[in-house]
């Protein structure tokens, strides 16, 4: 007899994605507030042409906005600051490497979070690397 084990749903994931940001460095976590974390199965065609995707396998999360260092405090927010994490793209990685699912949702969220405060690579690598998971 063998045994089923399911994939963890986008539900799962939106449970690791929010226990993650429990863990956020408050520094970051205080200008978070506005930004909608939405977990979808894979990037939409017009995301995969945009961002030159070979497959949407490539792209585990993404910011969508506008930074806060090119924000302005009088201008009118045309949509929602957004960050979308991919579900079947996080599985795959995982599956490849045998990484913590939570400790990759958690630092795909700080990547793109990163790129809410106009952070760089080096910048979030920093940050990670003082938190202790």
């Amino acid at each position: 007899m063998t045994s089923r084990i399911n994939a963890p749903t986008i539900a799962d994931i939106e449970s690791l994605a929010d226990e993650a940001l429990q863990t956020i460095p408050p520094e970051l976590l205080r200008f978070v507030g506005n930004v909608v974390i939405h977990v979808e199965d894979f990037p939409d065609e017009e995301t995969e042409r945009e961002m030159g995707l070979d497959s949407p396998f490539d792209l585990l999360g993404l910011y969508r906005g506008v930074d806060l260092a090119h924000k302005s405090v009088s201008a009118t927010p045309s949509d929602l600051d957004m960050i979308y994490l991919y579900r079947r793209p996080l599985l795959d990685y995982w599956c490849e490497t045998g990484e913590d699912l939570a400790h990759l949702v958690r630092h795909v969220l700080i990547h793109e979070i990163g790129h809410h405060f106009g952070l760089s690579d080096d910048d979030m690598e920093a940050i990670e690397a003082a938190e202790p998971d």
